[in-house]
């Protein structure tokens, strides 16, 4: 009996439909268009959300993933869930963001700061851009890691 080789074949292709999400069409200048749009999704989480916001050339929101929910004061990334996203999707460049639970500080931990500087390495190497990482809280509170010169 004569085994023959089984190709497998996978084709990704991006599908791109129009939306009613508050994202639709959003273009970020800022980490002020950054905060304002991850709030929307995350600041009255109870759990600690790690949310990818997907840019194009022009930093048009082209996607926004919620890449991993933690617990009550931690969330555990691991680079491949937070940049699955944006290779998917043709991205350009990412903003990350994360909510701090309790809303009283939206300050960074030294994780927020270590965690955000391995993941702007693996953006190099994949030529994705981190332009930011911004941490929301309930209360209104926001911090840009970039504006603080952690990026």
């Amino acid at each position: 009996m004569e085994l023959k080789p089984i190709f497998e074949i996978v084709r990704i292709k991006q599908e791109i439909k129009e939306s009613t999400e508050p994202f639709a069409r959003s273009i970020i200048r800022s980490p002020e268009d950054a905060q304002n749009l991850a709030a929307s999704y995350i600041a009255d989480e109870d759990r600690e959300v790690f949310l990818v916001i997907v840019l194009s050339t022009k930093n048009e929101v082209i996607a926004v993933h919620r890449a991993h929910v933690g617990s009550i004061n931690a969330s555990i990334v691991s680079p491949r869930d937070v940049f699955k996203s944006a290779i998917l999707n043709n991205g350009k460049s990412v903003i990350f963001s994360h909510n701090h639970p309790s809303g009283i500080d939206s300050s960074p931990s030294r994780e927020d700061i270590e965690v955000t500087k391995r993941l702007a390495e693996v953006g190099r190497l994949l030529d994705i851009e981190v332009l930011d990482h911004v941490i929301v809280t309930y209360n209104g509170k926001h911090t840009s890691l970039k504006e603080k010169g952690y990026l």
